[in-house]
């Protein structure tokens, strides 16, 4: 068994049990989280659910709505499914072996009324310098920004929600993949300083959707001096303070 490390979440609301080395949660699981608007007694899925950080974190967030979280890797969905058991969330959050490469047909589950996901952030294993074996699947999208929307588009329903975090250069890709099947879109810039471009985006669109698309406020993560955090985002990783989709 490969080592790992008990972390907290949500100013100590959620443990997560993690791998210590490889890919681990970070600020982008805790942007997602904070952008799930699921309302009470609707069904969420999490495509690529790694070890939970996402999954549990928007199901504390969100109390009233069911989760399902899918992941491929073995080991990382062991995790998945005993930090679901560890904060006493099994009545209403699950993690299910299920790969994005196939259809979401595969899995035998109706489709949810949201989607989240942070896709590897890389198609092409030559584009980047190799990272190390236990961050491949993670960095690397074998089936390609493709593969992960035509799941996400069938995950949902008519008038579903897909919320996706994922690199600002990769915006226009993401919409031109979704806009085949979905609209309304939503998109929120993430940068790292307000002196700086945006490194990544949150993405929302709405399956079926024909509203205009909204460039919403930035969230600035860090001032050039001071704290390591704004207060906003601060609040936000607290779980004080979520994403407004409606801002």
């Amino acid at each position: 068994m490969d080592a790992v490390t008990e972390d907290r979440l949500l100013d100590g609301a959620v443990r997560l049990r993690q791998p210590a080395r490889g890919y681990r949660a970070g600020m982008d699981a805790a942007l997602l989280a904070a952008a799930c608007d699921a309302t009470p007694g609707q069904r969420v899925i999490e495509a690529g659910c790694g070890p939970g950080a996402a999954l549990l974190a928007a199901a504390v967030r969100r109390p009233g709505a069911h989760f399902t979280g899918v992941e491929r890797d073995p080991r990382a969905l062991a995790l998945a499914q005993a930090n679901i058991g560890s904060n006493d969330l099994a009545g209403r959050v699950e993690a299910l072996a299920g790969d994005v490469g196939q259809r979401f047909s595969v899995l035998g589950l109706p489709p949810f009324d949201a989607a989240l996901a942070n896709p590897p952030f890389f198609d092409n294993p030559a584009a980047l310098r190799a990272p190390a074996p236990e961050k491949a699947a993670a960095w690397i999208a074998d089936e390609g920004l493709l593969g992960w929307t035509e799941f996400l588009l069938k995950a949902v329903r008519e008038g579903g929600t897909i919320t996706i975090i994922h690199r600002a250069d990769r915006l226009a890709d993401l919409l031109g993949l979704l806009a085949p099947k979905a609209g309304s879109f939503q998109i929120r810039p993430i940068h790292p300083f307000a002196d700086a471009p945006a490194k990544r985006v949150l993405l929302r669109a709405v399956k079926t959707g024909k509203a205009p698309l909204q460039l919403l406020p930035p969230l600035v993560l860090h001032d050039r001096e001071g704290p390591k955090h704004r207060p906003e985002v601060e609040a936000i990783l607290r779980g004080k303070a979520s994403l407004d989709w409606h801002a």
